[in-house]
C-alpha cells in the first residue's frame, strides 16, 4: 500500500468504498503539529467534489488505471462511441461520463479513456484541439485594435468568444482545459 507522499494529481484512490480522483492537493507542515496532505477528491462514479484533509503517512489504496488511445467515431444521442485503434473494438460511453468534453470531441480525434478493469472512468482529451467555426457574426474591418470579442458556435455546437477577426469557416486552436479561443490555424 502506498502513503500520502505518493498522492499526485490524477491520481484515483479507493475511499470509502469509493474511487476517488485526485484533483488538487497540497502538503502542509505546519510550525506546531504533524504535517498533513489537504486534497480535493472527485467522486467518479457521481461527479461530487469533497474536501478531505489527511495526516501525513496514513496508508492509501491506489487503484492501477489503465490509459487506452481511442478514436472518437461518433454521437448516437444516449451515448459516444469510441474504436480501440488496435483491436477495432467499438465502446459505447454514456454521456454523463462524458460530460463537457463532448464539446471537443469531434469524429477521428484520437482520446485517451482511462479504465479500472473493463469500466470507463474518464476521457482524457488532448491540450488543444482544432475545431471549425460553423456561425459567428461578420467583422467589422479596422475594429480590431480593441481586443473586443463576439460570440462563435464551433462545428461541435460549443460557442465562445473569439476575436473581431475570426469569420465563419475559419480553423480554431481550442485549449480543452478552459474551453478558451488560443489562436487561428493557418490554413
Amino acid at each position: 500500500m502506498a502513503t500520502t507522499s505518493d498522492i499526485k494529481n490524477g491520481a484515483v484512490i479507493l475511499y470509502k468504498n469509493k474511487r476517488m480522483k485526485v484533483v488538487e492537493f497540497l502538503h502542509v507542515k505546519p510550525g506546531k503539529g504533524p504535517a498533513f496532505v489537504r486534497t480535493k477528491l472527485k467522486d467518479i462514479s457521481s461527479g461530487k467534489i469533497i474536501d478531505e484533509t489527511f495526516n501525513s503517512g496514513i496508508k492509501l489504496e491506489f487503484l492501477k488505471i489503465e490509459a487506452k488511445e481511442m478514436q472518437f467515431l461518433y454521437d448516437d444521442g444516449d451515448s459516444h462511441i469510441f474504436m480501440d485503434n488496435v483491436t477495432y473494438e467499438q465502446i459505447n460511453v454514456i454521456n454523463s461520463l462524458v460530460g463537457n468534453s463532448k464539446n471537443f470531441l469531434k469524429g477521428g480525434i484520437n482520446v485517451d479513456l482511462l479504465f479500472d478493469d473493463t469500466e470507463v472512468l474518464d476521457i482524457r482529451l488532448p491540450a488543444h484541439v482544432a475545431l471549425e467555426v460553423k456561425h459567428t457574426e461578420p467583422g467589422i474591418k479596422g475594429n480590431t485594435a480593441t481586443g473586443a470579442t463576439k460570440p462563435a458556435t464551433l462545428e461541435t455546437n460549443y460557442t465562445l468568444n473569439v476575436p473581431l477577426f475570426v469569420d465563419e469557416g475559419d480553423i480554431l486552436k481550442i485549449d480543452t482545459r478552459s474551453g478558451e479561443y488560443i489562436e487561428r490555424v493557418k490554413s
